[in-house]
């Protein structure tokens, strides 16, 4: 998956979709997901900035996972990794953050 910040080729562009408001009804011909049973584990927040993240460790009869929610005024966007990726998505963000101290920042606005 390419970093925001990449180009693409013309050619790879999909066609945006029209945002959700302007979206047509769910047809009734199209069943509706039928709901799943979650429970939450553990819960934390988190507030960086104006943003909060809603960290749940949750189960279902699937098995367990952690559902990262990120607010950002009235809009919401989720990620869900399974655990059996939680040891690998740990080392990641580790590496992440090491990287984030070892590099120099550009384009930093002024402290203020």
């Amino acid at each position: 998956m390419p970093i925001s910040n990449e180009r693409r080729w013309p050619s790879h562009i999909q066609t945006p979709r029209p945002p959700y408001y302007e979206r047509p009804e769910r047809s009734e011909s199209i069943p509706a997901r039928p709901s799943v049973r979650e429970d939450t584990l553990e819960s934390r927040e988190l507030q960086i900035e104006r943003k909060k993240f809603l960290v749940m460790l949750k189960e279902n009869p699937r098995g367990r996972f952690l559902r990262i929610t990120e607010y950002v005024g009235d809009r919401s966007n989720s990620i869900i990794i399974p655990a059996p990726g939680l040891r690998d998505f740990q080392k990641m963000l580790e590496e992440m953050v090491k990287a984030d101290g070892e590099i120099p920042a550009t384009n930093q606005l002024p402290q203020i």
